[in-house]
This record gives structure tokens, C-alpha cells and sequence, in this order.
């Protein structure tokens, strides 16, 4: 079925109406008491809903021992679906967001490296040219996220074709192909501090290289923020800035 332009417009008076009408109910639920609230989050990255967001909620629950949490996995792109259909509320994505209903606040930003096995000839070199990193058995985060694009977007500026041998959902899942001896991956350069630090792996800077992945708090431009939202983010903003004096004292 298909809907047209006015039709649009209507569904999307609509959808307004309900999150008004969800924002009105949240706001009285709330009157009731502070420890009160309900908060939706979703998590475009899995190594940050594991390692860094049960920290976050620790802290949150101190002062909303009674609110409803929930948290949901998806891919930036689902998660910015949600919050504009009223699903979620906040949502840790991948930036940019390319839709002037979402607002974000970024959060986190990690440069890109390369991975290897220790074993790897090249291992003890600290930088690797973009030619001879695409002569390796490549493994990649799959195509359609903002990091996937930019990778693709180096290499063809290089004027080369990467031999990409594996396309994977997860960063974990690189991470751990690379420790397995099973080819190169691509991560972020904080994200891979610990494992370079075991021995698991070895990192190189990629040449003429300058991508970033970036984290940010995304939510519904000019929608109801709770207090437990508010909280929520002030909480992040300090366990990433705390995590960023960390790594720069590791250095």
C-alpha cells in the first residue's frame, strides 16, 4: 500500500499527538515522586551496553529506585526509527544523524586502527600504508553504518581495493576473528587499548587516515525530556568524560 504526501503529513500529526499524549502521562507519573520515571533506551553498540552502560544505570537507580528501564538493541538507523515512532526515548548511536527531527549530543569519539595478530609480520611497525593494508585478509563491520563508509570511502580515495574477507555485525566478533589469527580488522584505537595492553593483538595507524568513530546520545528534537532522561544523560556525559581522563593519563 502506498501513502501519499498528505497522507504522510497526517501519520505524522498523528505519531506527534501520541508522543504528546505519552509525554502528558509521564509528566504526571512523575509528579507523583522523584524516585518515579520511566526511561526507553536503545544501544546501537554491544561493547558499550556490556562494558560501560550497566555502570551508568548502577548510578541512575541510586536516585530512581522505583522507575521502569528498559533496553533494546538495533542498528543506529532502527534506533532513530524508533525514537521518531515514540518507541524509545534516548538512543546511543552512531554520528552523524542525518534527520533534523533527532538531536544529538556527542558523546564519545575514538580514531580508527588497524588490528593484527602479534604473530604478523608486520606486528612491531607502528603505522600501515592504505595499499598495504588492503592486500590483507580484511575484516570488516558490515556496510550500512557511518564507520563502514567512511573505510570504503578511504580505500577508494587511495585509489585501492581492500580484499575483505569477512563482514561482521559486531566489533567484538572482529576483535576476536584478529585474536584467532583470522585476518586484519578495523576498531577504534581506545577500544582496543585493553587488548593491545593482554598481548591479544597489535594496533597500527592507518596512513593518511583521519577516521573517527563517533558515540552521541541521540533523543526527538524539541519532545518531552523526563527528569530520569535529564539524569540519565548528565550520568553519561560523566562516565565519558571520566573514561577520556583515563585513556589520555594511559598514553
Amino acid at each position: 500500500m502506498l501513502i501519499t504526501e498528505a497522507g504522510e503529513k497526517l501519520l505524522e500529526r498523528a505519531r506527534r499527538i501520541l508522543r504528546e499524549h505519552d509525554a502528558a502521562i509521564e509528566e504526571l507519573a512523575e509528579i507523583a515522586g522523584a524516585e518515579n520515571g520511566r526511561l526507553r533506551i536503545g544501544s546501537a553498540s554491544a561493547m558499550f551496553a556490556t562494558e560501560q552502560l550497566p555502570g551508568i544505570l548502577e548510578k541512575l537507580q541510586k536516585k530512581y529506585k522505583n522507575a521502569e528501564v528498559s533496553v533494546s538493541s538495533g542498528t543506529s538507523k532502527t534506533l532513530v526509527d524508533k525514537i521518531l515512532h515514540g518507541e524509545i526515548d534516548v538512543a546511543f548511536v552512531s554520528l552523524p544523524v542525518e534527520n533534523t527531527h533527532i538531536q544529538t549530543e556527542l558523546l564519545y569519539s575514538d580514531e580508527v586502527v588497524a588490528i593484527a595478530h602479534p604473530s604478523h609480520p608486520l606486528a612491531k611497525e607502528k603505522y600501515i600504508s592504505a595499499a598495504a593494508l588492503a592486500d590483507e585478509k580484511l575484516i570488516l563491520g558490515e556496510k550500512g553504518g557511518n564507520t563502514r563508509r567512511m573505510i570504503d570511502d578511504f580505500f577508494d580515495a587511495a585509489n585501492v581495493n581492500p580484499h575483505v574477507v569477512m563482514e561482521l555485525s559486531r566489533q567484538e566478533a572482529i576483535n576476536k576473528m584478529v585474536e584467532n589469527n583470522m585476518g586484519v580488522g578495523i576498531a577504534g584505537a581506545k577500544s582496543s587499548l585493553k587488548d593491545v595492553a593482554k598481548g591479544k593483538v597489535v594496533s597500527w595507524w592507518v596512513e593518511g587516515a583521519e577516521i573517527k568513530w563517533n558515540l552521541g546520545l541521540a533523543r526527538l528534537r524539541g519532545g518531552y525530556y523526563s527528569p530520569i532522561a535529564e539524569e540519565f544523560s548528565k550520568i553519561c556525559r560523566a562516565n565519558f568524560e571520566q573514561r577520556e581522563k583515563k585513556f589520555k593519563a594511559s598514553k
